[in-house]
């Protein structure tokens, strides 16, 4: 029998059969492991599994983890080579992000992006809680748009105090599993609420002292929405570090760089310091935002430290 993971809580999973939302309980058999790999979680959100019953107590149990379609997976960036995967079978990943309130993190919102490209999950990026600073933030605002819309995403600003973009998100949620994620305090629980407000997932407040979130979601599970279609809620991340990806690799994963890169004079170019370098002179021209570019220099520097 077959059916979708949708919640993690440690040992212990829900599964559902999708579409159809009919969560039961489920243990994971024993030898399911993924030795050597260096993944934490052998099970994850959004997984396909096959399962057997337990003949004695009835019970659920999980037999076998089908082949992933995608999967956003992280590692610790304290140069861990453990990795975690947050969600699997992903149709597409709302990533939140606040100019304020935390104010957004721009190497850290790039790195979850270049994971989205690597396993080709569709991305729409959410400004959140406009109303609190959009008076004052307007050109922060408008130069953000400017480098990620740049990059060729989409990105919509949302309010759940005024419902600004909630009815966009309600309906490009329809018929797919979304995945939501990003920083601690965003508000990826409070727009999944005004999604459908008889959902209940944690919210938290920010930390004054900082402007940081406190984590208020210590799992990961998939809701279902009245109006149609899955969101996935993962904690609020404070770091994400790349998995996987040779430094040769990552400025494939910048679409706006990936472009350019195409009339550099030497292949392979690795945008840093070689003559003829087209990314370097899209740089200087200002059609690849320095911002997008400086995160990618910190991401070849990351991987150097990694290695």
């Amino acid at each position: 029998m077959q059916a979708t993971v949708v919640k993690n809580a440690g040992s212990h999973y829900l599964l559902a059969h999708l579409p159809e939302w009919d969560p039961f309980e489920a243990v994971l058999r024993g030898r399911i492991r993924l030795g050597g790999s260096g993944i934490t979680n052998p099970v994850a959100v959004g997984d396909k599994v096959e399962y057997s019953l337990d003949e004695a107590n009835g019970k659920a149990v999980i037999d076998k983890v089908l082949p992933r379609s995608n999967y956003v997976i992280r590692r610790s960036t304290n140069l861990s080579r453990q990795a975690h995967i947050i969600a699997a079978n992903v149709d597409m990943a709302y990533l939140i992000v606040s100019m304020c309130f935390p104010e957004v993190k721009l190497p850290f919102l790039d790195r979850l992006l270049v994971t989205c490209e690597v396993y080709g999950i569709p991305v729409t990026i959410v400004l959140s809680k406009v109303d609190m600073y959009r008076d004052f933030a307007a050109d922060q605002i408008e130069a953000f748009r400017r480098i990620y819309e740049g990059a060729g995403y989409k990105v919509v600003e949302t309010s759940i105090v005024t419902g600004e973009g909630v009815e966009e998100i309600r309906g490009s949620c329809k018929g797919r599993v979304n995945l939501f994620s990003g920083e601690s305090g965003v508000g990826k629980s409070s727009l999944i609420k005004a999604l459908d407000p008889s959902l209940d997932p944690k919210t938290g407040e920010i930390s004054e002292a900082h402007l940081q979130g406190k984590h208020t979601t210590s799992l990961y599970e998939m809701y279902p929405l009245r109006t149609g279609g899955f969101v996935i809620d993962s904690p609020g991340l404070r770091g994400f570090g790349l998995v996987d990806l040779e430094k040769e690799e990552i400025a494939k994963y910048f679409p706006e760089m990936l472009k350019a890169s195409h009339d550099c004079r030497f292949t392979p170019c690795t945008h840093t310091h070689e003559p003829g370098c087209a990314v370097k002179a899209a740089v200087d021209a200002g059609t690849i935002s320095p911002e997008r570019y400086n995160s990618y220099l910190g991401m070849l520097e990351e991987d150097r430290k990694f290695r």
